[in-house]
């Protein structure tokens, strides 16, 4: 007998529009999704779910995935939280491979965490993630650890010594783009800031993980941001970032608000 487990994608209001935009989509395992309401009528809440396949979505067996199934199933979640989105819910996405046993479960989980899913949902309503990435051109590096000598004794007359001050040279000058892009990077940091309601700060991308982007990631932030100040927000980031030289800056979204979803939940 083939035994599934309820796929929770995002927490939603109950209403008609919710209920049309799960129609057409499929989740993580190709299943329907359809919405499951709280054991209490009185509820305003509802979980966007689907079956899958519990020899495929288990704890033990999620840890075993190979990185084109994990990514296969990143991307159909995101998709299903995606187009709830889109239809102008508002929608709280959960993590990767929220499960339960069964839609009782998932029905008793919505009303013992009723009072901290409407707190979070009248938060989020009305507003988008947007991402901010930072970066320092190819030409501006990080300042060397290593002087090569600088403190150390002079070195002999000659083509050592003069190509020894020419990287010297060469080094202040990346010293002081280095501190000029820095200090543009936290003045547009602040303006982000400001443009929005709330940031979150991730760890600056390096080695594999920054990918094909060129020069050093000095920021990579998410802001939660009005959904009607997103155009606001973006010429505002983008205009704070002309002129200076060796600063390269890319905006993204607006996309469902991953980030802010799920904040520690105060203890009882």
């Amino acid at each position: 007998m083939t035994v599934d487990l309820v796929y929770a994608y995002a927490v939603l209001r109950r209403t008609p529009e919710a209920g049309a935009a799960v129609v057409p989509l499929r989740g993580v395992a190709g299943e329907p999704v359809h919405l499951v309401d709280p054991a209490t009528t009185a509820s305003q809440l509802a979980f966007a779910v689907g079956h899958v396949p519990a020899a495929d979505y288990d704890e033990a067996t999620l840890q075993d995935h190979d990185l084109d199934r994990l990514e296969a199933t990143v991307r159909s979640h995101h998709a299903v939280v995606g187009a709830l989105a889109a239809s102008g819910a508002a929608v709280l996405p959960l993590r990767l491979a929220t499960v339960y046993p069964d839609e009782d479960a998932a029905r008793q989980a919505l009303d013992t965490r009723r009072a901290y899913f409407l707190s979070l949902l009248d938060r989020l309503t009305g507003h988008v993630e947007l991402g901010v990435k930072l970066y320092a051109t190819p030409d501006v590096t990080p300042p060397e650890t290593d002087t090569d000598g600088e403190n150390g004794p002079e070195p002999a007359p000659g083509l050592g010594r003069a190509h020894l001050m020419i990287r010297r040279r060469r080094q202040r000058r990346n010293q002081d783009a280095w501190r000029t892009v820095v200090q543009a990077a936290a003045h547009l940091t602040a303006t982000a800031g400001a443009l929005s309601v709330d940031r979150v700060t991730n760890t600056p991308e390096r080695g594999g993980l920054a990918g094909s982007a060129p020069g050093t990631n000095l920021g990579n932030d998410a802001y939660l941001v009005p959904r009607d100040r997103v155009d606001a927000f973006r010429t505002g980031v983008l205009a704070a970032a002309e002129g200076i030289p060796g600063l390269r800056v890319e905006v993204s979204g607006p996309w469902a608000p991953y980030s802010f979803a799920l904040q520690p939940e105060p203890a009882p």
